[in-house]
């Protein structure tokens, strides 16, 4: 069996990724998407990037296929896609599934909102 942490180190070799520090100049960008794939229980819990759109990480595909009837249009205007989740292995695996899917332009935070919280990055609360 394969586990978490070789699925997510094989998708770290092949998609691009940057620590939430780096991740701070890209904030604010129009050319820019911030894609939170936590579950809402943490967005509530933690916080939020502000402007990042929210993609629960079990819709991803679903939102991603223009032919999906949930095809979302944030995932059809191009420029770049920087996916979080908490820790940076689920953004990983979307990340890479999303390159697979097509989608140009994905970077993840490897470290997570974690890292992004941590580097002085902007958080909203409710």
């Amino acid at each position: 069996m394969k586990s978490v942490k070789e699925m997510v180190d094989e998708a770290n070799a092949i998609v691009d990724h940057l620590p939430g520090a780096e991740a701070l100049a890209l904030h604010g960008r129009e050319d820019v998407t911030f894609v939170d794939l936590r579950d809402i229980r943490e967005l509530k819990r933690e916080g939020r990037v502000p402007g990042a759109f929210h993609c629960p990480r079990g819709m991803l595909e679903f939102w991603l296929d223009p032919a999906s009837p949930y095809a979302n249009d944030v995932f059809q205007k191009g420029g770049t896609y920087v996916f979080f989740c908490a820790a940076g292995w689920r953004s990983a695996l979307a990340a890479r599934t999303a390159q697979e899917m097509g989608l140009e332009g994905v970077t993840h935070i490897e470290d997570g909102f974690a890292g992004w919280r941590d580097a002085g990055g902007a958080v909203e609360t409710d």
